[in-house]
């Protein structure tokens, strides 16, 4: 793996599934903002980055994928974090039927998959991670610590 701190992300590139903590450790350390985007095409490892991200922050809960439950609350050394996966939100009203504008304005840490899909939702100012396939076991890893929620191009899938 390979790591380069910029002035305003952070980039790893040929990250194997072994190098997740370390990855989440330096984001986690990088962080500016309680939500904070994970975003990638289906596949690529944003539940995967996900858990290790919950591992690093402390909570000692088995992460998993909240695609049917929607929102994982997870407990650690630090208060409450949440998991977000969006994929299935539809619209405006169900996001704001979920409550998903409760958990966003909380102030707890807020990891959100597919956020596109509650994007009227999330404040100016965001995290995003960007993962991209370099091979079938390999993935390059961008963080943006503090991005415009409002000019994020929503270009995969």
């Amino acid at each position: 793996m390979q790591f380069s701190q910029e002035s305003n992300f952070l980039e790893f590139t040929s990250v194997e599934l072994g190098h997740l903590d370390e990855v989440a450790a330096h984001i986690l350390s990088a962080t500016k903002h309680p939500v904070n985007l994970l975003d990638a095409p289906m596949g690529s490892g944003k539940t995967t980055l996900a858990n290790a991200i919950i591992h690093q922050w402390g909570s000692e809960d088995a992460g998993s994928s909240p695609t049917f439950a929607l929102i994982e609350e997870h407990h650690g050394p630090k208060g409450k974090l949440y998991h977000v996966d969006a994929y299935r939100i539809e619209d405006d009203e169900e996001a704001y039927n979920l409550g998903f504008e409760e958990y966003v304005d909380e102030g707890c840490p807020v990891w959100i998959e597919w956020a596109e899909n509650v994007q009227s939702f999330l404040p100016y100012k965001v995290g995003r991670v960007v993962i991209t396939a370099s091979s079938e076991t390999t993935r390059n890893i961008t963080f943006y610590p503090e991005v415009d929620s409002r000019e994020i191009q929503w270009n995969h899938e």
